[in-house]
């Protein structure tokens, strides 16, 4: 059980291999997701002082849209979305969402408004949206996304970053190692071109390669709703140095290796090359 604020401990070493034990026989299927929407975007200024970063648009889209369209192409369509900073622009997206994709026709005299047909694919996606509020931490806000959570086991990431990780792969390997938790670790790219030389020539380069040391945390993850179970409505603790550290400490942190493509969107650097990416038909995170 989670005790943050009292022990610093996760959870019971003995209790974690039978909670651990138990959801390993849970079958690979559709899973919810959290995603986590509520931070202030605050390296992206520019874009985010009307909108929340994970509304910042790639292609006409939210970056938002494309981690969802990510997961409903392995399977998972259903959505927490824990919000916090400008959560009526994410409420608003999705209320109007049917409308923005489809034709209408607007009788001002009758007051009316007819469909006429729908301009793209319509998802099959079932979401939820909860305000956390501006300040709470991201530990916190899945700890209350979890009450719209249904099953012992579910995805969570961040609502800022894409990737072409197969999710049904790291399921498979959350099952297998029988932890609490699983984390997709990744290379980040380089913020510069790597030359490689022979004598005074370059022999290759290669524009922002994928460092070829260390590991980081990817923001791809799935969790046991136990691991939230000691953390009261009171407390506030992060994601990060919270939850994941305790974790870790505990021996209940699995990770999943991917080394494909991975990028986050913190600066208006990052998002300029997502949206290159995708004006060039090669953006490497559309699976679908």
């Amino acid at each position: 059980m989670l005790e943050a604020s009292k022990t610093g401990q996760v959870i019971n070493p003995a209790q974690a291999r039978h909670v651990a034990g138990k959801r390993n026989d849970k079958k690979a299927g559709q899973m919810q997701v959290a995603i986590l929407c509520g931070g202030l975007g605050t390296r992206i200024r520019e874009e985010t002082e009307l909108k929340p970063k994970p509304m910042v648009e790639i292609g006409h889209k939210p970056i938002l849209w494309h981690i969802m369209r990510s997961y409903s192409h392995f399977g998972h369509h259903d959505f927490v979305l824990c919000t916090g900073y400008k959560s009526d622009v994410i409420k608003q997206f999705f209320l109007n969402y049917r409308n923005h994709s489809q034709d209408i026709e607007i009788d001002l005299k009758a007051a009316t408004v007819t469909n006429l047909g729908t301009t793209e694919e319509l998802l099959p996606w079932k979401i939820r949206i909860q305000n956390a509020g501006v300040q709470t931490l991201t530990g916190s806000r899945l700890k209350r996304a979890t009450k719209y959570i249904d099953d012992d086991i579910f995805l969570a990431t961040y609502g800022d970053g894409v990737s072409d990780v197969d999710i049904n792969a790291v399921i498979e390997h959350h099952h297998t190692n029988g932890k609490l938790a699983t984390v997709v670790a990744v290379r980040p790219s380089s913020r510069f071109g790597e030359l490689a030389l022979d004598g005074d020539v370059v022999s290759s380069f290669s524009e922002k390669p994928q460092t070829g040391s260390g590991w980081i945390n990817g923001g791809f993850f799935v969790f046991s709703k136990s691991i939230f179970e000691g953390l009261s409505d009171a407390d506030d603790i992060t994601l990060e140095d919270g939850v994941l550290q305790q974790l870790s400490e505990a021996g209940q942190l699995s990770v999943y290796r991917h080394a494909g493509y991975w990028q986050c969107m913190d600066t208006q650097r990052e998002m300029n090359l997502l949206e290159e990416y995708w004006q060039s038909g090669r953006a490497p995170w559309k699976t679908w």
